[in-house]
C-alpha cells in the first residue's frame, strides 16, 4: 500500500518544513528522551548549524546568473525593498517598542519579513506574471536563510556578529552558486536536495521547541504574517511598479518561506545572548509562513485583476502550480 505523503505535504501552507517540524516538536513534547538515544539520532537533532549550511549550497546552486536583465532588474529590485522594509519595521520594534512591537522582535520580524516562499513566488508569477517576472526566482533565492538577518543585525548593532561570521555564512551559498553555474547538472543535483535537507532541518529544529512555545507564537506569528503581506506589500508593489514591473512579482514575494523558521536559531548559534529571543520568535515565524502562504495568492490575485490580469487562477490551480514548483526550486 501507497501512501501520498508528499501530496500532503504539498497541500500545506510552508509543509515541506511546518509538518516535520510540529513532529519533532510534539517528539520532544511528549518524549523527549527518545530523541537522545545518541548516535545518528540525536545527532541529527544537534546538527542544525550542518544542515543549514547544507541547505545553503542547494540554494545556491539555483542562482542562475545568465538570467535575462528584465528578470534581474524585478528580482533586485524586489529583494532589496523587501530586505529594507523589513529591517525599517525591525528597527522599529527595537527602539520605540523595547524590542517588542505586538510581541514581536526585531529578529522575529526581520527574519520572516526579509524571507519569501520561492515556490510560491515561482507558482504566482506563473499564473498571473511575465516571463520577466518569472525569472526573477532566480535572484529572489538570496533571501533565503540567516544571511541578510545577520547583517541587519549586526550592522545596526542588535547583535554582536564577529566579521568572519558574516563571510562563514555566505561561503556555502558561494559553493553553490558556483558549482551550479559551472555545471547545470549539479544544479540539478543540487537544487533536488534542498527538499530533503530542509524537511530534515524542520524536524531538528521542531526537536528543539515545546508545543508550549509553539502556542506564544500563534497571535504574534498571525500579525507578523500581516506585516509581511500587508505593509511590505505595499511597498514591494508600488517599487516593483516604479521601476517598469506590472506590481505582480511584487505581490508575489509577500510571503515567509518556510526556511524562514531556521533563522532566529542560526542567529542564536552565533550571538548566544539572542538564544532567548530566537526561542520564541521561531514559532512566530513559523505562523507567519502559513498566514503569508494564505493571505499572498489573494493580494496577487487582487493585483492582476486591478491590472486587467492576462487570466485568473483558482486556488487549487495555484496549489498545484506550488506543488510542481516546489519539485524544480
Amino acid at each position: 500500500m501507497q501512501v501520498p505523503i508528499k501530496k500532503w505535504l504539498d497541500k500545506v501552507p510552508g509543509g515541506i518544513i511546518i509538518v516535520p517540524l510540529f513532529l519533532g516538536c510534539l517528539m520532544n513534547t511528549l518524549c523527549p528522551a527518545a530523541l537522545q538515544i545518541g548516535s545518528f539520532t540525536t545527532g541529527i537533532v544537534n546538527g542544525t548549524s550542518a544542515l543549514v549550511g547544507l541547505f545553503f549550497i542547494c540554494m545556491g546552486a539555483q542562482l542562475d546568473l545568465k538570467c535575462a536583465p528584465q528578470a534581474m532588474k524585478t528580482g533586485f529590485t524586489i529583494t532589496i525593498v523587501k530586505f529594507a522594509v523589513a529591517v525599517g519595521i525591525g528597527l522599529i520594534a527595537a527602539h520605540f517598542f523595547h524590542d517588542s512591537m505586538f510581541g514581536l522582535s526585531a529578529l522575529a520580524i526581520i527574519a520572516a519579513a526579509s524571507n519569501s516562499n520561492g515556490a510560491l513566488f515561482g507558482a504566482l508569477t506563473k499564473a498571473y506574471g511575465s516571463e520577466g517576472d518569472q525569472g526573477a526566482v532566480a535572484i529572489i533565492s538570496l533571501n533565503d536563510g540567516p544571511f541578510l538577518t545577520m547583517v541587519a543585525m549586526g550592522t545596526a548593532g542588535l547583535a554582536s556578529i564577529p566579521y568572519m561570521m558574516l563571510v562563514a555564512s555566505i561561503v556555502p551559498l558561494l559553493i553553490g552558486i558556483i558549482l551550479g553555474n559551472l555545471d547545470p547538472r549539479m544544479r540539478q543535483c543540487l537544487s533536488a536536495g534542498g527538499e530533503v535537507t530542509i524537511m530534515v532541518l524542520g524536524f531538528a529544529l521542531g526537536a528543539n521547541m515545546s508545543l508550549q512555545q509553539v502556542a506564544q507564537g500563534g497571535v504574534p506569528g498571525i500579525v507578523l504574517g500581516l506585516i509581511t503581506v500587508v505593509i511590505g506589500g505595499v511597498f514591494n508593489i508600488l517599487f516593483d511598479k516604479l521601476t517598469g514591473g506590472s506590481g505582480i512579482a511584487g505581490a508575489a514575494i509577500s510571503s515567509v518561506g518556510g526556511n524562514a523558521v531556521a533563522t532566529p536559531m542560526a542567529l542564536a548559534a552565533v550571538d548566544k545572548s539572542l538564544e532567548g529571543v530566537a526561542a520564541i520568535a521561531q514559532p512566530q515565524v513559523a505562523a507567519a509562513v502559513v498566514v503569508t502562504a494564505i493571505l499572498c495568492p489573494m493580494l496577487t490575485n487582487w493585483i492582476s485583476k486591478r491590472n486587467g490580469g492576462k487570466k485568473k487562477a483558482t486556488f487549487n490551480e495555484v496549489e498545484d502550480l506550488v506543488a510542481d514548483e516546489s519539485n524544480t526550486i
